[in-house]
């Protein structure tokens, strides 16, 4: 693969993702290939060559084609015994269908060749549910290693159904009908070139307001966090093997224990901004006081189901009216407080079982990650039969969705779809019970002291930020996807709708770190972003605090003896993403560079998963809303995992190769361990803490401003 690369000078060893240029043509084809499979993909496929392909196509004449010719005898079998019809809703929290999702992305993972994953793709597009295709394909192209590179179109363009409102599909709808080929009135802006219709896009609580926790909606429904999240779980699905794709490379325990560790301290910085406290706690014997009500329709028209305000867990109030019957998750209510008590269980005692009764100690350098297993019930825990798919049923039971008469007649929750998940408030009340597991788990480790934390002959002696403002602005997002046409229609591309949402930002701003060190020598920095007092003005101590703090920026600098001052922007956070490249300008760059008209370039990280860069402020308030700061300086630990190192042809993360770890420390330190005294965080010489005011302003200010200074 040829990688035509532009790197820019931001710091030494800043871990920053590049722009690549792609001149490689055989990849440009391969994203041409898989844009093409992803679009309309709620209709069968009107591309003439695809079609000749699925329609001659016979998994059953191909068995050798495929690296593992069981993987797709055993499809071919199951494809005939009869699978999830088209038009029918999708979820992998349901057994039976996620047995079929990942018969399928062993079929696509296992083609020989990319020609035969092409091909088996192409067929699917015709023949499996949409869901199901679109889910499996998506964790084959990023796992397969001819696949690698390709960037995956924005899933909010791709299925827009679960990103925005019922109402603004109907208006994609009515436009589509009403209005198609007329001339029609363009809202003015910025965008005005653009040739087709654009919908103001609003959150949730514009039609109803059951619960304040609504008016963090702009939060909780932004397409980028909930995409984000669907993202992560396309690159580390929980029910994949670790052992077959390198995951242990990747310490995937201890990531998707961190996943969680961030997203909520981000969603309560976010809270606090608009007057709210801590995440409520509950408990599944008193009625789940938020209800929810998602806004949103699944594409063959079912609503999502709604949760009322104080609704009943037990079985009895849960179920009230439908039928039983053998259905596993009838019982949720149980299951999760079983496998919630063996889990607790199994961090006092300070080991796990394993099926043939053998210990697995928690107390060790590995606990952390297999205690992440466990709760994750990967195929690398320890024991998912006795301590069990906790999520799975939690989602399902807090989810309120209804009990299927029938199999493939489901109506999943929103906690039941990646792509809505993070939408519900009950998501984070869930997740902040299994972090008290995990804190629970941390208390039982000796906390650091200030020998294990300093750095010696290394002082930050200074921090300085820019003035810290955020603002709401116009983002737009094509839903074209959302509607169906006809072959003429998808042969000419001429219908273009698209939706016009505000969504947070901040002003772009710079920071400087000063350190003193009394020789050369390499160092690992992070900065974390917390607060300083709670809703009630009261200052938050950081023993009870360290749980509170999201990681703003982690890298590595080589110090020299003396002054160092590194300046870094807010550009330049390597796990946090911009807005992805919409699908239409993707598919312009890559026919574009096919034809020979200019080359196809994006951001390196768009081919992985990232937190989008809008969120990396809290929205804060129009006086100014404390928040703080803490920066350490420790000497750097090379990684100790396999780590990619062939730079010549790899500018991010691949899965399995831990390249996302920048050093072999634990994610979250030095916040990972308990902290019982305030003064050994805070009066380290490698430390720093700087108090900081983050600003709301609305975005007709910040134009003013900026063309007063110009």
């Amino acid at each position: 693969m040829k990688l035509l690369v532009a790197i820019l000078a931001l710091g030494a060893f800043a871990c920053t993702y590049p722009q690549v240029q792609i001149s490689d043509f055989r990849l440009l084809q391969k994203q041409f290939h898989v844009l093409n499979l992803f679009r309309y993909v709620n209709i069968p496929s009107y591309c003439k060559d695809s079609n000749e392909i699925a329609q001659s196509y016979d998994i059953s004449e191909h068995y050798n084609d495929y690296s593992n010719p069981q993987v797709a005898k055993h499809y071919y079998q199951i494809y005939q015994y009869g699978l999830l019809p088209r038009g029918q809703v999708f979820s992998i929290f349901y057994q039976e269908q996620l047995q079929q999702a990942i018969a399928l992305y062993r079929l696509f993972y296992y083609a020989k060749d990319y020609q035969t994953f092409y091909n088996t793709a192409v067929w699917a597009r015709q023949h499996v549910n949409e869901g199901v295709y679109l889910y499996s394909l998506s964790v084959a192209i990023v796992h397969r290693p001819d696949t690698y590179g390709i960037v995956l179109p924005p899933i909010y363009e791709v299925y827009p159904y679960y990103f925005y409102n019922n109402e603004v599909i109907q208006q994609a709808y009515r436009y589509k009908q009403q209005y198609y080929g007329q001339q029609r009135q363009q809202n003015q802006d910025e965008h005005s070139g653009f040739n087709g219709y654009t919908i103001n896009t609003n959150y949730s609580g514009y039609y109803l307001y059951l619960n304040p926790e609504q008016s963090l909606s702009y939060f909780t429904e932004d397409v980028r966090l909930n995409s984000f999240y669907y993202y992560y779980n396309i690159y580390y699905p929980y029910w994949l093997g670790g052992q077959e794709f390198n995951y242990q490379n990747d310490r995937r325990g201890e990531l998707f224990y961190y996943i969680y560790q961030q997203l909520l301290p981000r969603y309560y910085l976010e809270r606090l901004s608009n007057g709210f406290g801590e995440i409520e706690y509950f408990n599944y014997e008193v009625p789940f006081q938020t209800g929810y009500y998602p806004s949103l329709q699944y594409s063959n028209g079912l609503p999502f189901p709604t949760r009322p305000n104080y609704a009943n867990l037990y079985e009895y109030f849960y179920n009230y009216g439908q039928r039983y019957g053998n259905n596993r998750y009838a019982y949720s209510y149980t299951r999760v407080q079983d496998y919630e008590r063996r889990i607790r269980d199994a961090i006092d005692r300070g080991y796990v079982y394993s099926p043939d009764g053998q210990r697995v100690n928690l107390n060790s350098q590995e606990g952390l990650n297999v205690l992440g297993n466990l709760f994750e019930s990967n195929p690398d825990s320890p024991n998912t039969q006795y301590y069990g798919a906790l999520q799975v049923y939690a989602c399902h039971l807090l989810g309120y969705s209804y009990q299927p008469l029938y199999k493939y007649q489901i109506v999943p929750s929103a906690l039941e779809q990646y792509e809505t998940s993070l939408r519900d408030p009950a998501f984070y009340q869930f997740y902040k019970r299994v972090l008290l597991y995990f804190q629970q788990y941390q208390s039982n480790l000796p906390a650091y002291t200030p020998e294990d934390l300093s750095f010696q002959g290394v002082q930050v002696t200074n921090v300085e930020f820019n003035r810290l403002v955020t603002y709401f602005d116009y983002f737009y997002s094509d839903l074209c996807n959302a509607v169906y046409v006809t072959p003429e229609e998808y042969d000419s591309d001429r219908v273009q709708v698209r939706a016009r949402q505000y969504r947070l930002n901040h002003k772009a701003f710079t920071y400087k770190i000063y350190v003193k060190s009394n020789e050369e020598q390499q160092a690992s920095v992070w900065i974390y972003i917390g607060p300083e007092y709670d809703e009630y003005g009261r200052y938050i101590n950081i023993s009870q605090n360290r749980q509170n703090f999201v990681q703003f920026d982690h890298f590595r600098y080589s110090l020299y003896s003396g002054e160092n001052v590194f300046e870094r922007n807010s550009r330049q956070n390597y796990f946090y993403q911009n807005d992805r490249t919409s699908y239409r300008e993707l598919y312009q760059r890559v026919l574009g560079a096919l034809y020979g008209n200019g080359q196809f370039s994006v951001e390196a990280n768009e081919a992985y998963f990232g937190f989008p860069r809008r969120f990396l402020l809290p929205k804060g308030t129009y006086g100014g809303y404390d928040y703080q700061f803490y920066v350490f300086v420790s000497p750097y630990v090379p990684y100790q995992g396999q780590q990619q190192v062939d730079t010549s042809k790899y500018y991010y993360p691949r899965v399995g190769s831990g390249a996302q770890y920048i050093d072999n420390y634990p994610l979250g330190y030095p916040f990972n361990r308990p902290i019982y005294y305030e003064q050994v965080y805070n009066n380290i010489p490698n430390a720093y803490v700087y108090n900081a005011k983050i600003y709301h302003r609305d975005v007709e200010d910040i134009n003013a401003s900026n063309s007063v200074r110009e």
